[in-house]
């Protein structure tokens, strides 16, 4: 997925396809988010007085792209897997019983990409406040931006989480998912903020 141009990946999004969807986006809209905080980030570089906070905050953007990235993967395979599962055979208890576990741990797997995906737009969200009092005011504008991808992220990867969620019997897994995304919702709003105090700036 990451080789493919835009105009192929938005064409598999648009096809009658099983992968990549929403799950793929929700990773895309993370690695976006940590791609303007990398580079807002490269345009604050030249402050010295915050030199170390903004090479950090560079440095952990251009890695959570990259898991970003490999989680739009991750999150098609997953769903693939998924699929695989419902297409065993169900002819006998036995199978019955055999595919019953396997679409089970499938949508364990399918679930936890999308939960990851949550954790790294959260971890993009808070690099975009550091850079917020710190960062290049010519390119304000993009931690915005950023602030909003990574909401984007998250939102889209909890309803991911939640579709998965409803096949889920295991207590423990079904614990682990939503205390993974319990916290999206202030996520959500601490982008918010974000996005409120770039405006303020931008409209003095």
């Amino acid at each position: 997925m990451r080789k493919d141009s835009l105009e192929t990946f938005l064409g598999s999004l648009a096809a009658r396809l099983p992968a990549p969807g929403g799950g793929a986006s929700a990773a895309l809209h993370a690695a976006q988010a940590a791609a303007l905080t990398g580079m807002v980030a490269r345009y604050s570089e030249q402050d010295a007085e915050h030199a170390a906070t903004v090479t950090a905050v560079r440095d952990t953007a251009d890695e959570l792209r990259e898991r970003a990235l490999a989680l739009a993967e991750d999150d098609a395979a997953a769903f693939g897997a998924v699929s695989d599962a419902y297409r065993l055979p169900r002819s006998t208890d036995e199978e019955k019983a055999a595919r019953s576990r396997a679409i089970a741990a499938a949508l364990v797997g399918a679930g936890r990409v999308p939960a990851e995906v949550v954790a790294v737009a959260g971890e993009v969200l808070a690099r975009a406040e550091q850079l917020l009092p710190v960062g290049n005011r010519t390119v304000l504008s993009d931690v915005a931006a950023a602030a909003d991808a990574a909401r984007a992220a998250a939102t889209t990867a909890r309803v991911n989480v939640e579709v998965n969620l409803t096949g889920i019997t295991d207590d423990a897994e079904r614990a682990e998912l939503t205390a993974a995304i319990a916290g999206v919702d202030d996520l959500a709003a601490r982008a918010d903020e974000v996005t409120a105090a770039v405006r303020e700036v931008i409209a003095r």
